[in-house]
Parts: structure tokens; C-alpha cells; sequence
């Protein structure tokens, strides 16, 4: 189990390190945007957003390696199929969260910059689950995957009966 864990964290900074703070800080850079000097309410509700995303998207990745003995990593997937915490309400709450948190961060720095790159993130991650992700399950993990899939939805939760 430490070895899965220690996988997993290892796996997740370097995805967090260069998608949701390298390349951000680049974008920010680039667009010649620094930190803004007065914190108002988009720096508060950015930051709120950042805080709810990044701390989903932790508990996606604790998910990953202790109920489904494996990392985010598409080379090193979980063995089991993680159908708790917040994968059960929706099927990508890992990337919903990465996308919260670059959302807020455009809020904070009240940059376009940033929010492009977040729209950019969004389509790239939807056309990984669609044309890679989803595909792998289904073979992986076969019926059981078809059914999650019956009942919870990829993006956006539904409302509970």
C-alpha cells in the first residue's frame, strides 16, 4: 500500500507541478500579469475556488491509491474501479477539480490569459477521457464500468432520486 501511495503523490505533483503551476505561472508571465495588489471579491471567490478544486482533486488522487490500489497515471492505473467518495457522483471529479482550481486562479489574477488556458484544459482533458480513458475501462473493468456509466454521470452530477 506505501508503495502505491508513495506512486501516486509522486505521479500527481508532477502532473500538478507542470499543468496546474507551470504552466499557468507561464501563461501569467507571458500576458506580463502579476499578483494583484488590492484583494477584492474576485481574489476571494478565486481563491475559494482555487482552495474546493485543489482539495477535490486531492481527494480524487487518495481515492485512486486507497480504494483502487493505483495512481492517476494512465500507465500505472488503479486495479480496482473507484466508484466512491466523489467519483460517485460523477465520473471525472479529478479533472473537474483541476479545472475549479484554474478557473479561480483566473478569477484571482482577474487574467483571460488564464481563463483561455483553462478552456483550453478543459477540451483537452474531454477528449482524453472520451477517445482514451473511457475506452481503456470498458475493457479493463467491462460490465461493472458499464453500469457506472449508466448511473453516473461524466461531467456534471445528477440530481439524486
Amino acid at each position: 500500500m506505501l508503495s502505491v501511495l508513495i506512486r501516486a503523490v509522486a505521479y500527481a505533483s508532477l502532473f500538478i507541478g507542470v499543468v496546474l503551476v507551470y504552466l499557468p505561472g507561464q501563461t501569467l508571465s507571458r500576458a506580463r500579469i502579476e499578483r494583484p495588489r488590492d484583494l477584492g471579491p474576485a481574489q476571494a471567490v478565486g481563491g475559494v475556488a482555487v482552495f474546493v478544486g485543489a482539495a477535490l482533486a486531492l481527494w480524487c488522487i487518495a481515492a485512486f491509491a486507497f480504494l483502487g490500489r493505483g495512481t492517476p497515471a494512465p500507465f500505472d492505473p488503479p486495479r480496482h474501479l473507484v466508484v466512491r467518495g466523489p467519483y460517485r457522483y460523477l465520473r471525472n471529479p479529478m479533472y473537474l477539480g483541476a479545472t475549479l482550481a484554474l478557473a479561480g486562479a483566473s478569477l484571482f489574477y482577474e487574467a483571460t490569459a488564464l481563463a483561455a488556458y483553462a478552456v483550453g484544459f478543459v477540451l483537452l482533458m474531454h477528449l482524453f477521457v472520451v477517445l482514451y480513458e473511457e475506452p481503456a475501462l470498458a475493457a479493463t473493468f467491462g460490465r461493472e464500468y458499464q453500469e457506472y456509466c449508466r448511473r453516473v454521470s461524466r461531467w456534471w452530477p445528477r440530481p439524486r432520486a
